[in-house]
């Protein structure tokens, strides 16, 4: 067994990669440029949005608002027309610092995860290998597979999640890397 406290650096280190990774992933590659679309009427969308007062949020267009309310059939009638719209409302003027924070100690955290699960499965000395494996499926677990449910639930398009998964893929091979290249030796 090996105490989390003494992966400290391997956890940050891994954590300082996947943040420079996702910023190369996402803003000096295309490979993000097709995840999201432009609305031909943007400006008379947002000048509607605007006027209705709509707050910061997560909305549902039709929205039943529960199960009971889903059979109406006034509610069935607007969903079968359509369109049916999933969107999250964010306030005008936020700057990306508080999210590329988050996203930061989202990193860490699944570095913590990380070491903990490795530190407690093997001692120090474990090879290279044995190590990669172990850190890189539970990062993978942390990086990836919960975004399977945005398209399941939500319709996010399947080139869109695949990209993050692939992605993710990239993030837990780098952390794999990191903690076999500085698990403690014997």
């Amino acid at each position: 067994m090996v105490p989390i406290m003494s992966l400290w650096m391997p956890i940050l280190l891994s954590a300082v990669l996947v943040f420079i990774a996702s910023a190369i992933l996402h803003m000096m590659l295309p490979v993000h440029k097709s995840d999201w679309r432009k609305i031909e009427k943007e400006d008379e969308l947002l000048d509607k949005l605007r006027a209705i007062g709509i707050t910061p949020g997560d909305y549902m267009v039709p929205c039943g608002g529960g199960y009971d309310a889903m059979k109406d059939p006034v509610f069935v009638e607007k969903y079968k027309r359509g369109p049916i719209a999933l969107m999250t409302i964010v306030p005008g003027g936020t700057g990306m610092g508080k999210s590329l924070a988050l996203w930061f100690l989202f990193t860490i955290l699944v570095g913590v995860f990380s070491a903990y699960l490795t530190g407690r499965a093997f001692g120090p000395g474990t090879p290279y290998l044995t190590v990669f494996r172990y850190v890189g499926t539970t990062a993978f677990l942390g990086y990836a597979l919960a975004l399977l449910h945005d398209s399941i639930w939500y319709h996010r398009k399947w080139s869109t999640t695949i990209k993050h998964q692939i992605d993710g893929l990239i993030y837990a091979l780098l952390s794999a890397g990191v903690f076999g290249w500085l698990w403690p030796k014997a």
